[in-house]
């Protein structure tokens, strides 16, 4: 058993509390990771905010982390202790219908088809006071040390800086791979994204990169349009600056409709506007953002008769323990910069502060180091 800190969250609605825990050694086919780096991502807002009604309290939240593995369970074969690895919140068992199909990135073991609060064997390796913590996603990345299934941790290039690529656990290929692998933006198309924080600015970077000729950001926080053009946005505009709604003005700005819109927020009016903002016969809108649980979106039919395209993605369209090495490859080849991303680095310690920055809008990505 190894004794570490971790930032433990109680109950809803209440602060994170960092404390010592226990952490139990890994059963078979399970690795032990020490955690290095870890982003704050909006999903780990929404569990405090009691979105999930499938998290169970109190639980360690984090799931964009970057760590080295400090010891394996029975049977595990792809990593070994000294590896640095990348967590995976949408694991890969490599046996299940969804895993065998080239074009999906799912797994029926994942927590959309039951609790992750608790290991597969239903167990937590986590206690703190004497009481058992849960696990979130599998993974738990603000644990100093982490127990997670051999088939959710990628093993990635000794060379990585760990407090760079724990981006690549979820954020950046959420965001690069909706406009690459989902969308599948074409060179000389026009894109409008919904929400430009960590995973919308990735977004755009995936519509750069693709070649999109017309990159729209609209955000109501006006502070984020430099970031944003930095990485590629070719206009930014804020739905308060107008008296008609957004979907409107984008189709006056590009005449008849972007050629892709991203919904980056998880809002059921956002989300119907970036429907309505892509043009009618050819248009293509892809859902990014994660809705608060029990949400309802309404929305007329005809915006999708006249062969409008709408479609959702998880993590991006990646098989995420077979793509996040290459990720890594093309960050160290300088493909892409991930590190712009990064607009804040706190200990472990003042992890609160990290989210009172997310919630303030005055952070992209915060990364936590222990």
């Amino acid at each position: 058993v190894i004794r570490c800190r971790a930032a433990v969250a109680w109950a809803v609605g209440k602060p994170l509390s960092v404390e010592e825990v226990e952490v139990a050694p890994p059963k078979a086919g399970e690795v032990r990771v020490k955690i290095v780096a870890t982003g704050i991502c909006r999903t780990d807002d929404h569990i405090l905010e009691g979105c999930f009604p499938n998290v169970d309290f109190p639980v360690i939240p984090g799931h964009e982390g970057a760590g080295i593995v400090e010891s394996v369970g029975d049977g595990v074969t792809s990593v070994k202790p000294g590896d640095k690895v990348i967590p995976i919140s949408l694991p890969r068992c490599g046996e299940c219908s969804f895993c065998l199909n080239p074009e999906s990135n799912y797994c029926l073991k994942s927590h959309f088809s039951g609790s992750q609060s608790l290991l597969p064997d239903k167990t937590s390796r986590f206690t703190c006071k004497g009481k058992q913590v849960h696990h979130f996603l599998w993974v738990s990345t603000f644990a100093e040390y982490t127990v997670i299934p051999e088939y959710a941790v990628a093993k990635i290039d000794a060379a990585a800086p760990l407090d760079k690529v724990c981006l690549l656990g979820c954020g950046f290929p959420t965001g690069y791979g909706a406009a690459i692998n989902t969308a599948k933006v074409k060179p000389g198309s026009t894109c409008a994204v919904f929400g430009v924080g960590g995973v919308g600015l990735s977004v755009v970077m995936g519509c750069k990169a693709a070649g999109a000729s017309r990159i729209i950001a609209i955000d109501i926080n006006k502070d984020k349009f430099a970031k944003a053009k930095e990485l590629g946005a070719t206009d930014c505009i804020s739905p308060h600056d107008f008296k008609k709604p957004i979907q409107e003005v984008l189709t006056e700005m590009t005449g008849d409709g972007v050629d892709y819109s991203f919904e980056v927020i998880g809002h059921a009016d956002t989300i119907t506007a970036a429907l309505a903002s892509c043009n009618m016969n050819t248009g293509v809108c892809v859902m990014v953002g994660v809705p608060a649980s029990g949400s309802v979106i309404s929305v007329d039919p005809m915006l999708l008769l006249s062969g409008r395209t709408w479609k959702g993605t998880l993590l991006g369209g990646w098989k995420m323990r077979d793509c996040i090495p290459k990720l890594v490859s093309s960050y160290l080849e300088k493909k892409f910069n991930l590190d712009l991303l990064i607009t804040h680095t706190l200990p472990i310690a003042k992890v609160n502060e990290g989210f009172e920055l997310l919630r303030a809008g005055k952070s992209i990505r915060s990364v936590l180091l222990f």
